[in-house]
């Protein structure tokens, strides 16, 4: 009787978040990106459900939105959605350039001395974000870029 008590109580703690169920780093949402250049995408979170589509791009960043045990549901930057093995995926940050051609200049300002100009569906590295701008590496290039011309980061997120 005290077990299924203490039990009860652990899992009702869990549930209104009194007990942290995952770390920050690993909470849900958050962006990882793809670790192989062949990523199966399912259906549903197990090998018994079909596979929906293949991504084929290693790095490229998606979101992931739910878990369930070592699958994780995960949104791309067209909107769908679909299931991944934790194991294809990465903690390391990527963003891909939208809109326009991107500007990437030295420093992290409007009218900033040019560094590259990045064609839009790129996958840069993300090294930091800070306030509208973030620090990013592509094709050997390191620059800034506002947040607003990149899919991979959330609109206040800092990362570091």
């Amino acid at each position: 009787m005290i077990v299924r008590i203490c039990s009860f109580f652990l899992v009702a703690a869990m549930v209104l978040g009194a007990v942290p169920i995952a770390s920050a780093q690993d909470g849900v949402p958050r962006w990882v990106s793809l670790r192989s250049d062949e990523v199966n995408v399912r259906a549903g979170p197990g090998t018994r459900y079909p596979i929906d589509w293949v991504f084929v791009r290693e790095s490229l960043p998606v979101e992931v939105i739910a878990e369930f045990d070592n699958w994780r549901q995960i949104r791309d930057m067209d909107g769908a959605t679909g299931w991944i093995h934790q194991n294809l995926l990465s903690r390391n940050r990527f963003a891909v350039i939208i809109g326009d051609m991107a500007m990437m200049v030295r420093d992290p300002e409007v009218g900033g001395v040019p560094v590259a100009i990045i064609e839009p569906g790129v996958i840069t590295q993300v090294l930091r974000c800070r306030g509208d701008w973030c620090r990013l590496h592509a094709g050997g290039h390191t620059g800034w870029l506002l947040r607003s011309q990149i899919w991979g980061v959330y609109r206040d997120e800092v990362v570091d």
